[in-house]
């Protein structure tokens, strides 16, 4: 059983990490954050976003450029092999000055230390060492203090579903290896780098496959792996599915990081109803014995393969993420759950310190309201919701180029590309020609007003990513965007509705750790009743979508998501007792919203199967 409401894991480190955000917003996070020991995620799906970004960081640290051009068949790799080299070489520098300089107000090392939890046994030292006169002891400690500095962990992200096959330029697919997925693991795989690679978006067999590729995902002879692999999962079952793919071939998963399907930013990839708190119940409940399957599995193909295998389990983090804002949720979620760590994301594009957000677009998150962040079921071109927010400049491009009669991007990247209803080589459903194509079809099938309005919005409204999730870190280093596409797509979870002030990071992080309080006067609903209501929304929108063509396995699915919510919310009920970091007039409210909400499921009625004539 985990301990209520105790950071059950005490170490040195810190308890929460940022994670990939969008294509820019953390492409060089490491750089803000990586000395004062917090570990984030870039994206290395933009290969054009990082060369720029290579550029400009080789520059500002006087190291020499050497672009890497794209007739090179392997530009893709070598790029993202040239930026995360970069990186590492930055961050060890910024780590070695850190650990050099002296023990001063202001001075990075003493900040290091400030940042730090309250459970740290390294922030206590630092507080001792604080409390001393100066002299030998003084100095001694400082000395120990300098040895405990750790960098934070420079990971990376791979949305599994970004895996298009490329081509030359005479039209020919190149070998499978090119494909973007398989490119970006092969950059990450031959870097300098020993952190993770982060598997987003659900099961990839063939990239799976390609990580036996690389030695440095299988253990050295002291059991040591040095690249990592940690898999986004939104359910046990989901993580169980793909540890063992992996398993079976030797491949540990060093972390599942669970994030909530709804309340997250970007894709939301919805659960059969199934909450956070029920989920992370289960992992509690079978993370050693699910340890201890993978561990044999492993151990299995990892001799038949002739490598060195494991003498007990490596070690196999689980951290959560997705809607958590305060350090009492944070204290909860780790403490009950037995959790190595949680992920707080969206409030830190409101801290330029840590993010990469332009001007223009930071003003808006200041000023937007709850209605503002919406999850859009048709905007990706993935076919998947999508975060997205009202405010966004990117929305007010897609809306000028459809009353201009030219709807659609021009698709310059195509990392998206993966429709071939028109064309022989896949194409975005958010470029140009698509929408074109697409609506000229629409027209032909002489549809009435109402149903052709609809229609046409619903391909309207795919917006272009691969430009605008990349353009803020352009904009805010004041880099031109390519063929001047600056519009700016930002995808925040709802969460980042009770957050209206751009802060410090030192004012952020005190914040996760309950030493300030930086959220708006909204009230704020616990991260499960949050996360509870965009999952009952969910469904009223399921079922009130094309009643009438809605198939049996459809509702089949419809009738488990509404099993699943009204039993998780009886586990929330029976959970509210042993929620001990709120205070203790807010469970009583939480229990009328859990009722409340309850009703409001209850009341939702899933039409009766078609009857077979």
């Amino acid at each position: 059983m985990g301990r209520t409401g105790v950071l059950s894991r005490v170490t040195d480190l810190h308890t929460f990490h940022i994670p990939v955000m969008g294509l820019a917003y953390t492409i060089d996070t490491p750089l803000k954050v990586a000395r004062f020991g917090i570990s984030s995620v870039v994206s290395i799906i933009d290969d054009n976003l990082l060369e720029q970004m290579r550029a400009f960081h080789c520059s500002q640290e006087a190291e020499p450029y050497a672009p890497i051009p794209d007739g090179d068949v392997d530009h893709r790799a070598k790029r993202i092999t040239a930026y995360l080299n970069l990186l590492n070489r930055i961050v060890s520098r910024q780590v070695e000055t850190l650990k050099a300089g002296p023990f001063e107000e202001g001075a990075d090392i003493e900040r290091y230390f400030e940042l730090l939890p309250a459970s740290s046994p390294a922030r206590a030292l630092f507080e001792r060492m604080r409390r001393l006169e100066d002299g030998a002891e003084k100095l001694s400690l400082q000395e120990e203090l300098r040895g405990k500095v750790v960098a934070g962990a420079i990971d990376v992200n791979i949305m599994t579903k970004c895996d298009r096959t490329t081509y030359d330029r005479v039209g020919e697919p190149l070998p499978p290896e090119y494909a973007d997925a398989r490119a970006a693991l092969r950059g990450f795989a031959l870097s300098a780098l020993s952190s993770s690679v982060v598997f987003s978006a659900g099961l990839n067999p063939r990239l799976y496959a390609y990580c036996e590729s690389f030695g440095e995902f299988f253990p050295d002879d002291q059991g040591h792996l040095r690249k990592k692999i940690t898999l986004k999962v939104s359910d046990y079952r989901s993580a169980s599915v793909q540890g063992k793919v992996l398993a079976k071939k030797g491949l540990w998963v060093s972390e599942f990081r669970i994030e909530s399907g709804l309340n997250c930013g970007g894709h939301g990839f919805a659960t059969d109803g199934l909450l956070l708190g029920p989920i992370l119940e289960e992992f509690r409940t079978k993370r050693a014995a699910l340890a201890g399957e993978l561990l044999e599995m492993c151990n299995s193909a990892l001799a038949q393969k002739g490598y060195e295998t494991f003498s007990e389990a490596p070690a196999m983090k689980i951290t959560a993420q997705g809607g958590i804002g305060t350090a009492g949720e944070h204290d909860f979620l780790i403490g009950h759950y037995d959790l190595d760590g949680a992920g707080w994301g969206s409030p830190f594009l409101l801290v330029p310190e840590a993010t990469n957000v332009d001007e223009d677009t930071l003003r808006r998150l200041e000023s937007a309201g709850m209605e503002d962040y919406f999850l859009s079921y048709a905007s990706s071109p993935l076919g998947v919701p999508f975060n997205s927010f009202r405010g966004s400049s990117s929305e007010e491009q897609r809306k000028q180029r459809v009353a201009k009669g030219r709807p659609g991007s021009p698709c310059y990247k195509k990392f998206l590309s993966f429709n071939s209803e028109f064309t022989s080589q896949p194409i975005c459903t958010a470029s140009r020609e698509y929408q074109h194509l697409k609506l000229k079809q629409l027209q032909e099938q002489q549809l009435p007003l109402e149903a052709f309005r609809d229609e046409f919005d619903l391909i309207t409204q795919k917006d272009c990513l691969c430009e605008g999730l990349g353009a803020a870190v352009l904009l805010k280093h004041g880099i031109e965007p390519p063929h001047k596409l600056s519009a700016v797509t930002i995808c925040p979870g709802p969460n980042l509705a009770y957050f209206s002030k751009a802060c410090s990071l030192r004012e952020m992080v005190d914040h996760i750790y309950g030493r300030a309080n930086v959220l708006n006067a909204l009230r704020r609903p616990h991260v499960f009743i949050n996360e509870l209501s965009l999952y009952v929304d969910y469904l009223k929108n399921a079922i009130g979508h094309k009643v009438d063509v809605l198939t049996i396995k459809h509702l089949r699915y419809l009738r488990t998501f509404k099993t699943n919510l009204l039993e998780g919310i009886a586990y929330y009920k029976d959970l509210l007792p042993s929620i001990k970091t709120e205070p203790a007039p807010h469970l009583p409210g939480m229990k009328e919203d859990l009722c409340a909400i309850e009703l409001r499921v209850m009341d939702l009625v899933i039409p009766e199967a078609p009857s077979a004539d």
